[in-house]
């Protein structure tokens, strides 16, 4: 096979700011002649970094998609690239700008106009492993033992991700961020909700109008660099903090290094927030951060992305590629949000039983009003399997799932291991009438969604792993 070129897009909508990348991706059988095909991303090049722009608002709880739009359809023209030449990416809303009141809209507005296979997606942990990517964190993980945070710090939130050996092992997210005081005329223009929440125990809180240098502003900064702090030694066990967003954090081995990213980031390392064009407390969270005594016990690690940490992730670190062996229906893809239930395999329980719980479950967390929704059966560690345990198998999905599915709603089935084409093809030719999906070489779990685009010309499917979860104030 010769190298096949797909384009990818990544848009992230953030507190203070917007921005967008385009890529190109190359992609190549890597297996030899007489192996079993795998075709793998082998370069990813970034054709299009457009300007970072502050994020447009209508109102302090909406968000300008109509501006927003006007901006990547630009950024397209800028890149010389069509919206339907986009075969993958994501569009990922980030911060304080997923609890607006039409964040949802918009991602899921702007993803389906503004490229052929664009994704939407929204989620505290999963922007922070996507941050995490795109900083070039987990990459650096790879080669290493140690215990690394990535610390995406924007305008309203901090997502940590800590990583070790290339894999996450845990996240966590912080009401810490640029945006949280902004200034007018060298006075507080606002405070967000969780800093008002931190200062209710205090005996003079900040209000709107107090000046912009007053003590009590450093004070705040202060309790943010503090929580951080605490959240990466393992101190804090506090599930109420006013400045926890969701869990406590979930590793379990001590933290050895530190890396930030995201705009804050910028005024770290390169020291120069001449870019940010912003009357906030960014500035001075980075430079309390650098002085903090108990983050200098961390190795410092340096990213190879700040301020477009999030967005290069989106744009060339959420797309995976199915394996060559797969069986799938061409006539229902594309395919968005679809949920994942893992369907654990083990050598000595019945395939019966098995799949028969497994869409028990599923149907009771995914179905919508007693109507079933799509969702995707992830075969982990599945057993060698003879002729005869592929067939029982495939009898077993049958029983169980040919019954709900109907034109538009295909069995579908995901595999890590390279089964997929040879169930896909038995159950087929068990039962031709039903559609089916079935590919491997993909790593999900219970709670993941996934998006399968259009066959590329190499036989392959783009996969795009995510969560979608809006969080509230």
């Amino acid at each position: 096979m010769k190298t096949e070129k797909i384009y990818s897009a990544g848009i992230d909508i953030g507190t203070s700011t917007t921005k967008m990348v385009v890529s190109r991706f190359l992609l190549k059988n890597v297996a030899g002649v007489t192996h079993v095909p795998r075709i793998e991303i082998i370069e990813k090049t970034v054709l299009h970094q457009s300007p970072i722009i502050k994020t447009p608002f209508l109102n302090k709880d909406m968000i300008d998609m109509k501006k927003i739009e006007e901006f990547i359809f630009q950024q397209y023209q800028l890149a010389q690239i069509a919206p339907t030449d986009i075969s993958t990416g994501a569009i990922i809303i980030t911060g304080e700008s997923a609890t607006k009141e039409n964040a949802r809209e918009v991602v899921h507005t702007i993803a389906d106009g503004a490229g052929h296979f664009l994704v939407a997606t929204a989620g505290p942990d999963l922007e922070g492993i996507i941050a995490a990517k795109g900083a070039g964190t987990l990459q650096q993980s790879k080669n290493s033992a140690k215990v690394i945070a990535n610390i995406d710090i924007g305008g309203g939130t901090a997502n940590i991700a800590v990583m070790q050996f290339g894999e996450v092992i845990g996240t966590c997210t912080l009401h810490v961020g640029g945006r949280l005081i902004e200034f007018q005329d060298g006075k507080i223009q606002s405070i967000s909700l969780p800093l008002l929440r931190l200062m209710e125990k205090w005996p003079q809180p900040l209000v709107v109008g107090d000046a912009a240098d007053d003590a009590r502003v450093s004070q705040c900064v202060e309790e943010m660099v503090k929580i951080l702090s605490m959240i990466l030694h393992g101190q804090c066990q506090d599930e109420g903090h006013p400045l926890l967003l969701g869990h406590l954090p979930n590793w379990y081995k001590p933290v050895d290094a530190i890396v930030f990213s995201g705009g804050v980031a910028s005024c770290i390392y390169e020291h120069d927030c001449t870019q940010r064009q912003y009357d906030d407390i960014g500035e001075k969270l980075a430079k309390m951060l650098l002085q903090h005594e108990q983050l200098q016990s961390f190795l410092w690690l340096q990213p190879k992305e700040t301020a477009r940490a999030t967005v290069t992730g989106a744009g060339t670190q959420t797309t995976d590629i199915s394996g060559a062996t797969i069986q799938v229906d061409a006539d229902v893809l594309p395919l968005k949000n679809v949920p994942v239930f893992n369907c654990h395999m083990d050598a000595s329980i019945d395939f019966h039983t098995t799949v028969k719980t497994a869409v028990e479950r599923a149907d009771d967390l995914f179905a919508i009003q007693d109507n079933r929704s799509p969702f995707a059966l992830y075969f982990s560690e599945l057993p060698y399997l003879s002729f005869q345990d592929v067939h029982a198998l495939c009898q077993a999905i049958l029983q169980h799932l040919a019954t709900k599915c109907a034109k538009d709603i295909p069995i579908i089935i995901v595999i890590q291991s390279d089964y997929a084409k040879i169930i896909g093809q038995t159950i087929q030719a068990i039962d031709p009438t039903v559609p089916i999906l079935c590919i491997d070489q993909i790593k999900v779990d219970t709670g993941d969604y996934i998006d399968i685009g259009e066959v590329l010309p190499s036989g392959v499917v783009p996969v795009v792993v995510k969560t979608l979860a809006f969080h509230s104030k």
